[in-house]
């Protein structure tokens, strides 16, 4: 209740005028002109270092392939390329969690932030982009259960509300990858312009293009994965030497006057803080600017992750426990980024601007991102400056990489199969792609060719085997054979091997599946290129948001006003039953609408008006309104619709998720991938699908740890943690010292996290998958070969072996 007080007053105030839209740093000096960041890093120089990260990271790219294709023995597939096999470690997928998150801007607003608010923007930074990874973990179990074999949300939307809701989010989800472009390439070229002699703003944009497009292309989604450890690994790296260099000085630089943070708490207490704050001080958390960034920050970033493909993609390539812990675990690893760089580097600028009698930077290059770097040069000189370029560069590689391959496959799955070039161009929902006959149903329970009466409580959908017995099936219902273990395939596959060093491309033979899979090898070609297309648009999308004079600040606020009315209504369609077509489009169309016109009119009020578009649409004022109206609309009418025109009874539930649960390549079985859960025994033919009930059962426990786990930490991150500060005013010397080494304990136990973590597990499965292909080519030199085919007795009998221990399994899960 407390804080729901101080954040109205605080909310007040800024409505009142109050609010921060200059440089703080006002303490005399007022002739003085700004220091400015100067180039000093040679050209030469630095393209050698970009050079050798980026060959770098092709060379990484090259070795995740070899290690998939040669430990693992993944298929050359777009499957493959997008879901990196499937089964990611829950290291690797924290560590890409926080690789995605840590965007330029990340490392450069949050500092901003820290030099308008003081010590309440680091954290409300950290914390309002942290609560989103952590609620995306019970997200991401829920499409992994309940539609496993989709590659990209956009999927199941299509399953559930059809054609017309599915373009209007796939617009919307471009727009959103487009917008994390802009903030990635905005800060990054602006430091990179800023710290290298000579670099041209176009050279620099094509540099950030060939680093982005060079790994990705060769590697696909996995690949991002390895690299991501090693980008991470250093970021961390560089952002514990800064604090070291910051807070201990134990080079004894003549440059850094600080050195302690007790002298830091000395010139902060001497600096006038903004009139939001309590007491004019940088040193409480009591501060109105502070609060009102926090709610459009958060509001800004659920878009930015609910509505960006990068992070569902990062849930697509791990199983549903190994996705609820790796988000949660990177969410609280990336939290130490910028609220440790921002509580450093921010808070230094704001000393070195009191030392020196005047601001460092002009409010202009304070906007820019530019805090870090000027407080770099000034206190590591040219070994912070490289330091800072480091740092930027691995933000763009790991963000930049996610978003290419974020938008391929949009472009293949949503656009490309389905209005481009579709395998059928007839094909109708429900319907087998191969034959584009009915799907039969029968009981997940029984045998198919005993039981004539089916329950449809339990009913799932299968595709029957050529030497099943089929007297009894209509013409219309799809008999086609499984992919798994199909013989053609087989043969198709060694002789494609045997001629794989020849020029000439060996054509499929099989007569079911061949003409699929030559389908599914063209998607691999487009994808190549869709990642060469973008990457290069990327190019003359940075240079026009630079020339109409778009700034990191005002992109970075504006986010959530363009994209929050998509969090609700994308968050219900993976969770509630009742969520109708009519109202995912009546909210985001609703709640974009009003955000801008909200946004607009809010702006129209101020001196100016709208002439000063940029500056007036900027406050921050006009953005909290624009952000709140956008998904506070979009949310209500959503759900509003949903009850008006949705359906409650529970037999209608169980249909809907039947849709999202049909979304599957024939190829690859997403039941598969649940051989070890639920008992399916791979040595047979037979490939069970798990019924919904099933899936509940064994990954409850998840479910329900993702949920609580959410809750409770977002909870105490903007409740609980920012009350108990609020309470204590301004921070005395003692508690200053005391915010400080825990922001740096944070930031090492994260770092220690990261870089053993994902290591260790992924080693381990290495070795672990290595013994177990050693075991299957004994047990094949035997003659026990895991994939022959076998006889229609040998076939009934493998079904009631795996009906029982998949019965056993799941029993086993429900205990525990």
């Amino acid at each position: 209740m407390n804080l729901a007080l101080t954040l109205f007053v605080c909310v007040l105030q800024g409505i009142c005028g109050q609010e921060t839209t200059t440089d703080p740093v006002t303490t005399g000096g007022e002739n003085i002109t700004s220091l400015g960041v100067q180039p000093s890093i040679k050209l030469g120089y630095a393209l050698l270092l970009i050079l050798g990260f980026g060959v770098f990271s092709v060379v990484v790219a090259i070795a995740f392939n070899l290690v998939r294709k040669k430990v693992y023995h993944d298929s050359d597939n777009v499957d493959t390329a997008f879901d990196a096999g499937g089964n990611v470690s829950i290291g690797l997928t924290a560590t890409t969690i926080v690789s995605q998150w840590t965007w330029s801007a990340t490392l450069l607003q949050s500092s901003t932030v820290a030099s308008k608010y003081g010590i309440s923007g680091p954290f409300w930074y950290g914390a309002g982009a942290t609560i989103q990874i952590l609620m995306f973990a019970t997200l991401s179990i829920q499409l992994k259960t309940k539609a496993p074999g989709a590659k990209t949300f956009l999927q199941v939307i299509r399953a559930r509300f059809g054609k017309s809701a599915h373009i209007v989010f796939c617009v919307f989800a471009c727009v959103t990858n487009l917008v994390v472009m802009v903030s990635l390439l905005l800060a990054g070229t602006s430091v990179m312009t800023s710290l290298v002699e000579g670099l041209s703003l176009e050279l620099a944009c094509l540099i950030m293009a060939a680093v982005m497009g060079s790994y990705t292309l060769i590697g696909g989604l996995g690949a991002t994965f390895y690299v991501s450890y090693f980008n991470t690994s250093l970021i961390f790296s560089m952002i514990i030497l800064l604090v070291i260099e910051v807070y201990y000085n134990p080079s004894g630089r003549a440059s850094n006057p600080l050195g302690s943070p007790d002298v830091i708490y000395h010139y902060l207490n001497q600096t006038r803080g903004p009139d939001g704050n309590a007491e004019n001080s940088y040193l409480t958390f009591l501060s109105s600017g502070g609060a009102m960034f926090g709610v459009i920050n958060i509001i800004g970033n659920f878009g930015t992750v609910f509505c960006d493909q990068s992070y569902w993609q990062s849930s697509v390539a791990a199983k549903p426990v190994q996705g609820v812990w790796g988000f949660i675990a990177g969410g609280l690893t990336w939290f130490a980024i910028p609220f440790t760089l921002a509580t450093t580097m921010g808070l230094s600028y704001l000393a070195l601007g009191t030392l020196r009698g005047a601001p460092l930077l002009s409010p202009a290059d304070v906007d820019k991102g530019l805090v870090p770097p000027v407080v770099a040069q000034v206190l590591l000189q040219e070994s912070g400056e490289y330091v800072l370029l480091l740092l930027i560069l691995m933000a763009v590689m790991s963000t930049g990489s996610a978003e290419v391959i974020a938008v391929a496959s949009i472009i293949v799955y949503d656009i490309y199969q389905i209005y481009g070039l579709p395998f059928r161009r007839n094909f109708k929902d429900g319907n087998c792609i191969l034959c584009n006959k009915t799907l039969r149903k029968m009981d997940a329970e029984q045998q198919p060719y005993y039981n004539g009466k089916v329950d449809t409580s339990t009913t799932e959908l299968f595709t029957m085997q050529k030497d099943v017995c089929v007297e009894d099936i209509e013409k219309d219902m799809c008999v086609c054979p499984s992919a798994y273990g199909c013989p053609d395939c087989a043969a198709d596959r060694a002789r494609r091997q045997e001629f794989s060093d020849t020029i000439t491309e060996e054509p499929y033979h099989c007569p079911t599946h061949g003409k699929y899979r030559q389908y599914q090898d063209s998607l691999m070609r487009i994808k190549s290129w869709i990642i060469l297309w973008f990457t290069m648009f990327t190019i003359p999308l940075i240079l026009f948001v630079v020339g109409v004079g778009l700034n990191l600040t005002w992109v970075f606020l504006f986010t959530g006003v363009l994209i929050g009315c998509t969090v609700i209504p994308i968050a219900l369609s993976v969770i509630w039953s009742r969520v109708t077509s009519v109202a995912m489009i009546a909210g985001v169309i609703s709640g974009c609408v009003s955000g801008l016109t909200a946004w607009l009119i809010m702006a129209s009020t101020y001196e100016g008006g709208l002439g000063d578009f940029l500056k007036n649409t900027g406050r921050e004022l006009v953005m909290f309104v624009g952000n709140c109206c956008s998904i506070g609309v979009g949310g209500i009418v959503c759900i509003v619709v949903s009850l008006v025109t949705g359906k409650s009874k529970s037999d209608k539930a169980y249909e809907e998720w039947e849709k999202t649960r049909n979304i599957e390549n024939p190829l690859h079985p997403w039941s598969l991938k649940y051989a070890e859960e639920f008992g399916i025994d791979t040595s047979t033919t037979t490939i069970w699908r798990p019924t919904q009930e099933e899936m509940a059962k064994i990954f409850r426990k998840a479910r329900l740890i993702a949920i609580i786990v959410g809750l409770v930490l977002t909870v105490g991150l903007v409740i609980i943690w920012p009350s108990s500060m609020m309470s204590l005013v301004v921070l005395s010397e003692t508690q200053f010292r005391m915010w400080t080494q825990f922001s740096q304990v944070w930031a090492f136990t994260a770092a220690v996290f990261i870089v053993t973590v994902p290591f260790v597990q992924e080693i381990y499965g290495i070795i672990k998958q290595v013994k177990q292909n050693r075991e299957n080519a004994q047990e094949s030199s035997n003659g026990e070969d895991a994939h022959t085919v076998k006889s229609n007795g040998a076939y009934v009998h493998d079904q009631e072996q795996a009906i029982r221990k998949r019965s056993e399994q799941v029993e086993h899960h429900t205990a525990l």
